[in-house]
């Protein structure tokens, strides 16, 4: 049961939720709670740099060369939008998370 103070005004809560650095979730490996794990298929890819932009976790390194590289699993979330975007299948979402 939550217990809520009806008498506390907006004012003197808590805040929370609040980002004070910009970048700063590069401090915090999220991939760990992932439920579906993207798998990437090298020998599929074309390097056609659809998959990097559209990643929100930016999960997906470009190296020097600028050619995509596996995932960073530390940060993906498993959310598909990389394999949705992928023309050549070269992405495939599986269950199981890490």
């Amino acid at each position: 049961m939550t217990n809520i103070n009806k008498d506390t005004t907006m004012e003197d809560m808590t805040i929370g939720g609040n980002i004070y650095t910009a970048g700063n979730s590069k401090d915090f490996k999220t991939g760990d709670w992932r439920s579906i794990k993207p798998i990437y298929i090298k020998e599929k890819c074309t390097q056609c740099g659809l998959c990097f932009p559209v990643c929100p976790e930016n999960s997906i390194p470009v190296n020097k060369d600028l050619k995509r590289e596996d995932f960073d699993y530390d940060f993906c979330k498993g959310c598909g939008v990389c394999a949705k975007v992928c023309p050549f299948k070269a992405i495939e979402m599986t269950d199981g998370g890490n």
